[in-house]
């Protein structure tokens, strides 16, 4: 089960981001001015689930055909730029590098193949937030432990769908199983390019990327970078194992060269 959040319909109302703080109990923050746009949260964090991001670009929108008449308005509606609104959030990525690093078991993965953290069990180490390719997860200042989103683990269990999903007025932010979200996003895809949008594409469903596909994927508009999302995510644990193969050999190693030395000085010392 995952998210697909389609960019392309996100009006920026922030419903998501409420939703998500109302369900899941996640403390106020995003109070301060930032001089960001509409941008009050600027990020993900361990108090912000949800973060709606306002990105206005010097740009045309593109030829799609809206609906609505602009014949009456200056320059017959025709604008040079745009605004790209994108309700961010845990990717709840196939291969998890935070899973690899929890030394403690607080983070697992569910029956629903999403990624949450057991927050009465994380002991605060911080190992999984340098860990995470996309530096989602977070340490609440006062608290030390890590946090994100669960997509609504509770809540689906339940069988509903997560807050932010439930919340969305222009269905943006889609809840599923993951072949169907795949399926709908292409077509959609394929829909907006017909209709001159040709930057559209999906960001995180390929299940061959780096991280195996992200179990919350995104159409977008533009470059990854213009949403501040790395454009090809690895997981950063990917060399352990070979790291883990390199350091046994080198440890049997020395231990045969140890081994050895103590061999060939037991027996020199036998003869004397």
């Amino acid at each position: 089960m995952g998210f697909f959040t389609d960019t392309s319909v996100c009006i920026g109302c922030k419903a998501c981001e409420v939703a998500c703080k109302e369900w899941n109990g996640v403390p106020e923050d995003g109070l301060d001015f930032t001089g960001m746009s509409y941008d009050n949260t600027q990020g993900l964090g361990a108090d912000t689930w949800r973060h709606v991001a306002f990105i206005e670009q010097d740009k045309p929108i593109g030829n799609a055909e809206s609906g609505i008449d602009h014949a009456g308005a200056p320059g017959n509606g025709a604008t040079d730029m745009r605004w790209l609104m994108a309700s961010d959030v845990c990717k709840h990525c196939t291969h998890a590098a935070c899973l690899d690093v929890c030394p403690t078991g607080s983070l697992f993965r569910t029956e629903f193949g999403t990624v949450v953290v057991q927050e009465d069990i994380c002991n605060g180490c911080g190992y999984c937030i340098p860990a995470c390719p996309y530096g989602v997860i977070d340490q609440r200042k006062g608290d030390g432990r890590a946090w994100k989103c669960t997509l609504c683990y509770d809540r689906i269990g339940a069988g509903r769908e997560p807050a932010c999903a439930k919340a969305c007025p222009t269905d943006s932010i889609q809840y599923g199983p993951l072949d169907e979200l795949r399926e709908r996003a292409a077509l959609r895809v394929e829909q907006l390019h017909d209709l001159g949008v040709e930057d559209a594409r999906l960001y995180g469903h390929d299940p061959n990327d780096g991280v195996g596909g992200d179990g919350a994927f995104f159409l977008l508009l533009d470059e990854p970078e213009v949403y501040g999302l790395p454009p090809d995510p690895v997981v950063t644990t990917r060399d352990l194992p070979s790291i883990w193969k390199h350091t046994g050999l080198a440890a049997a190693v020395l231990l045969g060269g140890i081994t050895a030395a103590f061999a060939a000085h037991g027996r020199s010392g036998g003869r004397r």
